[in-house]
C-alpha cells in the first residue's frame, strides 16, 4: 500500500461532470489499495471571476480581504469534490488550509509556508477516509487566512506530500505531462517520460507553465517524486525524480524504467526541453561608474523595491571612460517600480541614461547532458542564425543556456532550436484537453 497525494488543477474540476470524473479516479486509486490525499484548486475561472468582482467594488482592496475572498474558490471545490466521492460510497472529508495544518507567514497574496502540522489529514488516513485539502492557502500566526500566490496549489500538494512522507505526488493537469517545448508553439513536441528535479527547476524558472518553481523546489529539498499527468486521460505522464520509482506503486503507475522507450535508456538525451518566457522586460543602466561597489549598490536599490532579477550582463563600451552599462531582465510586473527606484537614485548612482524595452522574449535550452557534450552552444546559435533570429543577451548555467531575442522572433526561434536538437516527434503527441495547459 502506498500513500499518494493527488493535486487537481482548475480545468480538471471546472464543472459537475469534471468533478465526477475526478472523484471516480480518486476512488479507483483507493480501490487499488492505496491511501489518497487530494489537493484541489478553484473551479475553472472562478478565481478570475472573484478578482473581477473585487475590482468592481474597490480600486485598492486590502490584501487581507483579498486573501479571504480568493481562498473561497478552493473551499468550494474541496467540499463539492468530497460530496462527489462520498456519493460513490467512499468516505471523504474536506479541510481548509488552516484545518490541514498549513502554516504561513503574513505576506498576503504571496505567503510562504513556514510549517506543516497535518494532524487532521493524518487522522483521516488512519480512519480510512480520503482527505480533500483546499490548495493555495494557509493560516498565519495571527490566524489570518493567507494565499500562496501563483502555483500555490502545486506547492500545497508537494508540501503535504513531504510532511506526510508520501510515496509520490501526482500533479493532474489538462496535458499528458511535460513536453520538450510548448505544444502550442511546437505541435510535434515530444512528451518527456522522465526528467530530473534539477532540469525541471530550470524549466519552471524559465517559462514552462505546467509546474511552479516553488513546488519543484519543495520536491527536490524533501525528495518527493512527482508524476505529472492528465486528469482527462489514462496515459502515463512525466516522472520527475532523482531516484527510482517505488515498487509499491506498480499496478497504479508503471515503473519509471518501464515507461522509458528503449532508445532513451541507452544514454540520457543531451537536451531535455526548451522553455520560453514572454513575461519579462529589459532595463539597461547606461554610463554607471565602473568602480567596486557601484553594481552592488544598484542591485541593493532594486532589491529594496521588491523586484526579482533574472539575467544580468555588464559591459564596458569604451575602455578608459571609467563607465559601464548594466543590463538585466525582470518580470514585467516589476518594471515600473524598478524604473522608479533607479530614477530616484540617479544622483547617487551617477548614470547617464536609463533604457527600457518590453519587446523581448527569452528562450532557454535545458539539459543535464550539456555537462559532458561540447558543441551545444554552437548548434544553438547556428539554429538561431538559420532562422534569422538575432541574440541580444546570453546567460548560462551548468545545464542551461538562455538567450534574449525580439518578442516577435520568439516562436520561430523555439521551433528552429527544437528541430535542430532532434526533439521533434514523428507525429503530434500533445493534446491540451481543457484548453489551458494547466
Amino acid at each position: 500500500m502506498a500513500l499518494i497525494v493527488q493535486k487537481y488543477g482548475g480545468s480538471s474540476v471546472s464543472d459537475a461532470e469534471a468533478m465526477k470524473r475526478v472523484a471516480q479516479r480518486i476512488v479507483d486509486t483507493r480501490n487499488a489499495g492505496h491511501n489518497v490525499v487530494v489537493v484541489v484548486s478553484a473551479m475553472g475561472d472562478s478565481t478570475d471571476e472573484l478578482l473581477d468582482l473585487a475590482a468592481e467594488l474597490s480600486d485598492n482592496p486590502p490584501q487581507r480581504e483579498m486573501d479571504m475572498l480568493l481562498s473561497a474558490g478552493e473551499r468550494v471545490s474541496m467540499s463539492l469534490l468530497a460530496m462527489s466521492i462520498n456519493s460513490l460510497g467512499v468516505p471523504a472529508v474536506s479541510y481548509t488550509g488552516a484545518q490541514a495544518g498549513i502554516m504561513t507567514d503574513a505576506h498576503f497574496g504571496k505567503a510562504q509556508i513556514t510549517g506543516m502540522v497535518p494532524e487532521r489529514v493524518a487522522r483521516s488516513i488512519r480512519d480510512g477516509q480520503v482527505a480533500i485539502v483546499a490548495g493555495f492557502q494557509g493560516v498565519s500566526s495571527d490566524d489570518d487566512v493567507t494565499t500562496l500566490g501563483r502555483g500555490g496549489s502545486d506547492t500545497t500538494a508537494v508540501a503535504l506530500a513531504a510532511a506526510l512522507h508520501a510515496d509520490v505526488c501526482e500533479i493532474y493537469t489538462d496535458v499528458d505531462g511535460l513536453f520538450t517545448a510548448d505544444p502550442r508553439i511546437v505541435p510535434n513536441a515530444r512528451r518527456i517520460h522522465r526528467i530530473s528535479q534539477e532540469e525541471t527547476l530550470e524549466l519552471a524558472a524559465h517559462g514552462a507553465k505546467i509546474l511552479h518553481l516553488r513546488a519543484v523546489e519543495f520536491a527536490r529539498r524533501y525528495k518527493v517524486p512527482l508524476h505529472v499527468r492528465s486528469s482527462f486521460s489514462t496515459k502515463d505522464g512525466t516522472w520527475i525524480s532523482n531516484t527510482p520509482a517505488n515498487p509499491d506503486l506498480k499496478g497504479l503507475v508503471p515503473d519509471i524504467a518501464l515507461a522509458i522507450p528503449q532508445e532513451e535508456k541507452v544514454e540520457a538525451p543531451i537536451i531535455s526541453g526548451i522553455a520560453h518566457d514572454r513575461s519579462q522586460d529589459k532595463i539597461t543602466v547606461v554610463g554607471i561608474a565602473d568602480t567596486p561597489g557601484m553594481a552592488a549598490r544598484l542591485f541593493e536599490i532594486i532589491t529594496a523595491a521588491g523586484s526579482n532579477i533574472d539575467m544580468i550582463v555588464q559591459n564596458v563600451p569604451t575602455s578608459g571612460t571609467g563607465r559601464a552599462n548594466i543590463t538585466f531582465t525582470l518580470p514585467s510586473s516589476d518594471a515600473d517600480k524598478t524604473m522608479a527606484a533607479i530614477e530616484s537614485a540617479k544622483d547617487e548612482l551617477g548614470y547617464t541614461k536609463l533604457q527600457y524595452n518590453s519587446d523581448i522574449g527569452i528562450l532557454s535550452l535545458i539539459g543535464a547532458g550539456m555537462r559532458t557534450n561540447p558543441g551545444v552552444s554552437a548548434k544553438l546559435f547556428g539554429a538561431l542564425s538559420e532562422a534569422g533570429v538575432n541574440i541580444d543577451l546570453i546567460s548560462t548555467s551548468e545545464i542551461r543556456i538562455s538567450v534574449v531575442t525580439k518578442l516577435e522572433d520568439l516562436d520561430r526561434a523555439v521551433r528552429s532550436v527544437h528541430s535542430a536538437f532532434g526533439l521533434d516527434a514523428t507525429e503530434s503527441e500533445a493534446v491540451i484537453y481543457g484548453g489551458t495547459g494547466r
